[in-house]
């Protein structure tokens, strides 16, 4: 079952010409802009996503509260050392280790990721953790199977490739096709009378991700408007050693769907060199992929029990699900490890907050975010209830902050909170969240959200690839994303004070006809 209001987002986009409307749900989007009087204006603004600095507006907290935040270093520091120099420190790795080595990619609907989430319950009890509990999710069940791709002229020449999620099969022998290469849409409309019967290969120069995603977004359905049997996409990534990248696609309310897969940059690059000196590319496409229907998977969800407003929350997070290539240790094995392992570390430090600390590992997150709808159509009703909102979704490289959204006095509250972190070096706040997708439903609904800010340039380097293993991870960075993340979510969770939501204007993003 697909959330209603994704599944209106896909019936439009096609219609509309708006891309954008469709990788709104995708891993990285532009998210609500703020209006004045720190209420949330609903009108989204597609594009690139750029973080910037939080306002550099003189804060004005209370005194009394600036010096509760202040009292908090001793516990801070202390959580720092345990993780950091102590007798936590390496177990994050070694956690994610085992989670990825044991189970490998956790494709939603998949055995291994079912049996992973046994796994985290099993430990989640093992460590003591309270309300070990799961919330049912029904997700898409898309399975990729066996897949090839070969260009047989000008020359034989194997395509490194992987379907793309949702995508259909081709017939068992494959597609035979010529191919036409198109830079992007409007070259694809201005050479639509070539593409009939023909495999599209559209080769987009990397702008970023928030931009280039489109093409595999919504790819599919364009060149099948035009007549192609086939499409082909340019890896989404802005480096590549001929190492293909996966991720969803969308046919939207389309009658003809295609079968769509990415191909590695250079191999992209060279058919259109080759289709500029004139000379005829065919390629035969296999693929066994199958959507199956729905699958109910689950949300794992585990506490530290507030001691005084147990039915307050503050929420950290990460999605468990990854595609099925490389061991998605990066995306999101990282950012679900700190947010479980945040709570194991209060438990054993005997560190109980005023508010309850919800740690949730996501479901069905790559096939549009599935999991964190699915909660929050759950639990929104109660939205006053919580304090604040994290995911961790952006790789755990080094540590700089948070990325947050919220009006000016959340958001000194954050910086406030960020100054215990000065012996990390994680103060930074940059402004909007970005790298939580599964919770970007809560910010547009006024609440405060938060995300890990983290060096992570080479983050689509790996995303979605082979590539993705334990090799991207490292231990004693990964301790600090632990004791940023822990330390702050503590702190969140224990101040007296109630950090304000938004006023909402308006319910749900309001949705244009074109894109900016």
């Amino acid at each position: 079952m697909i959330p209603p209001l994704l599944s209106l987002l896909i019936a439009i986009g096609p219609l509309c010409n708006a891309e954008f409307v469709i990788k709104a749900y995708d891993d990285i989007y532009k998210f609500p802009i703020y209006g004045i009087n720190d209420t949330l204006a609903t009108t989204n603004t597609p594009g690139n996503k750029v973080t910037t600095p939080a306002s550099k507006d003189e804060c004005a907290l209370s005194p009394d509260l600036v010096e509760e935040i202040r009292g908090y270093q001793e516990t801070v520091d202390n959580i720092i050392e345990y993780i950091v120099n102590g007798d936590y420190k390496g177990r994050t790795y070694n956690i994610l280790a085992e989670l990825v080595d044991t189970f490998g990619p956790r494709m939603t609907g998949s055995g291994q990721l079912e049996a992973a989430i046994d796994w985290m319950l099993e430990k989640s009890h093992e460590e003591g953790l309270e309300n070990v509990h799961t919330e049912d999710v029904a997700v898409p069940h898309w399975v990729r199977n066996n897949e090839s791709a070969w260009m047989v002229l000008p020359r034989l020449h194997k395509l490194n490739m992987l379907g793309l999620g949702s995508s259909v099969g081709t017939p068992p022998e494959g597609i035979r096709a010529e191919v036409l290469v198109v830079k992007d849409f409007d070259d694809l409309e201005q050479n639509a009378h070539l593409a009939a019967g023909k495999i599209v290969v559209y080769n987009p120069p990397w702008v970023s991700y928030g931009e280039t995603v489109q093409y595999r977004a919504s790819g599919a359905t364009r060149a099948a408007k035009v007549g192609a049997v086939a499409s082909l996409i340019r890896t989404v990534g802005p480096f590549s050693i001929n190492s293909p990248h996966t991720g969803h696609q969308y046919y939207g309310n389309a009658s003809a769907k295609i079968p769509t897969a990415c191909i590695t940059v250079e191999d992209a690059a060279m058919m259109e060199r080759i289709q500029k000196r004139g000379q005829k590319i065919e390629v035969l496409l296999t693929m066994g992929a199958m959507n199956y229907p729905d699958f109910i998977s689950r949300n794992s969800i585990v506490e530290v029990e507030g001691l005084e407003w147990p039915d307050e929350t503050v929420v950290v997070s990460g999605h468990l699900d990854s595609w099925d290539v490389g061991q998605g240790a990066m995306d999101d094995g990282g950012g679900a490890m700190i947010s479980w392992n945040a709570a194991v570390v209060l438990h054993r430090l005997g560190l109980r907050p005023r508010r309850t600390l919800q740690a949730i590992l996501w479901t069905g997150e790559e096939q549009g975010l599935i999991g964190g709808q699915a909660y929050f159509d759950k639990h929104s009703a109660k939205k006053e209830k919580y304090q604040m909102l994290m995911e961790s979704d952006i790789g755990t490289f080094s540590p700089l902050g948070l990325a947050f959204s919220g009006n000016s006095e959340a958001t000194c509250i954050v910086k406030e909170i960020l100054k215990l972190l000065k012996s990390l070096n994680t103060t930074e706040v940059v402004s909007p969240m970005d790298g939580g997708p599964d919770i970007e439903v809560w910010q547009r609904a006024g609440v405060p959200t938060a995300s890990l800010y983290n060096a992570n340039e080479k983050y689509f380097w790996f995303h979605h690839s082979d590539g993705d293993t334990m090799s991207v991870e490292d231990p004693d960075t990964l301790d600090k994303c632990l004791a940023l993340w822990t330390s702050f979510a503590y702190v969140a969770a224990d101040i007296t004070h109630k950090i304000p939501q938004i006023e909402v204007q308006q319910e749900g993003p309001r949705l244009t006809t074109s894109a900016p």
